[in-house]
């Protein structure tokens, strides 16, 4: 068993490996050089695992590269994977989120983009189409930008239904019932002190969101102020910031396996944007957010760095592997729910995305 890690960065991918033991790693890149790579998938349902990633070309702009031999050769669609259609009077800026959906449906990936959009591809990512649903969405006019721009940052499809909810900045928290046809705001409860009272329909500023392994029902959400979560598909939202140092910060990470377990990662609010103390350190719920433990042991002290919204993830292993990087360009792996870490890598650029994949 090889456990991949995919490192997106401001100048390039990087691929971590470990055999068996998720301590020892070695790392091979930068792949893609001098690009930045925003959004990374490993699709792992295919025979041959894929990667892809969404990239800032530079002077020719964003698209989304594959490769089918793990980053040994990259493939790009000639005409581009994501073009709005014309008569949107939008472009293309960035690609947010790459996220394979289910086993059942082994085509289809989702994208997350800049201007807030969302779109769906049923040919593995070589091609995307807009989701005419959420684009059309007569709330979209009054979606505004947060401080990184306007986009649909999370997309989280329910391997049981036709749900399909997507967070943004800043419009919310948003689901589909139906397979991303109808859209309906699902933002109850989640704070938004930056706009006049009464507490509005959307527009909270949702920095992520991950689903418990419980089930679909439970999710939980970051926020620009708050960490929230929700047991009925986001119809109501509760906060589950008390006992953490700062309620401001930018990951959520569930367990894959372990209903109740989740991990955020504190950051001193709003303007600072650094780790309370100087210590960088995740927090740990076991009980889907009732208390909080600080753990982090190895992770670095006099830390003044951050960690964004993409870069933290967790792992399908046994324990749960978790995985933190930072914007001072470092790469941290626990084999133990968070415990302990190791450093997978230090002195890359800024990272922007992990994710892990455990390969036969």
């Amino acid at each position: 068993m090889t456990d991949l890690l995919a490192i997106g960065t401001r100048k390039g991918l990087f691929l971590a490996r470990s055999d068996d033991d998720r301590r020892t790693w070695t790392l091979d890149g930068p792949h893609l050089l001098a690009q930045e790579v925003a959004a990374v998938a490993v699709d792992t349902r295919r025979a041959r695992p894929r990667l892809l990633a969404g990239i800032q070309y530079g002077h020719w702009g964003p698209t989304v590269m594959r490769s089918d031999d793990l980053g040994g050769t990259w493939e790009e669609t000639e005409s581009g994977a994501i073009r709005f259609p014309e008569g949107t009077g939008a472009a293309l800026a960035r690609v947010w989120q790459l996220r394979p959906d289910t086993a059942e449906r082994p085509d289809v990936v989702w994208a997350g983009c800049e201007p807030h959009s969302l779109w769906r591809s049923s040919d593995g990512g070589a091609n995307f189409e807009l989701v005419r649903g959420l684009w059309d969405h007569p709330h979209r006019p009054t979606w505004e930008p947060g401080a990184g721009g306007g986009a649909v940052h999370t997309v989280l499809p329910d391997p049981a239904s036709d749900r399909v909810t997507v967070a943004m900045s800043t419009g919310g928290v948003y689901v589909s019932e139906d397979g991303a046809e109808k859209w309906q705001p699902r933002n109850q409860g989640i704070s938004a002190v930056f706009l006049p009272e009464p507490p509005p329909e959307y527009g909270q500023c949702v920095h992520k969101v991950a689903v418990d392994a419980a089930g679909p029902d439970r999710m939980y959400a970051q926020n620009h102020f708050g960490v929230f979560r929700t047991d009925d598909g986001g119809a109501s939202w509760t906060s589950i910031a008390e006992g953490l140092p700062a309620d401001f910060g930018f990951p959520v990470v569930a367990s894959p396996s372990t209903p109740g377990t989740a991990w955020v990662v504190p950051l001193v609010a709003d303007v600072q944007r650094v780790p309370p103390g100087g210590r960088l350190r995740v927090h740990r719920t076991r009980d889907a957010g009732a208390t909080w433990a600080e753990v982090g042991a190895g992770l670095p002290d006099a830390s003044w760095t951050a960690v964004v919204r993409d870069a933290a993830c967790a792992d399908e292993g046994d324990p749960t592997g978790l995985y933190v990087g930072t914007r001072d360009g470092c790469v941290y792996a626990s084999r133990d729910e968070g415990d302990t870490f190791t450093t997978v890598a230090a002195h890359l650029p800024d990272v922007l995305v992990l994710r892990a994949a455990r390969l036969p």
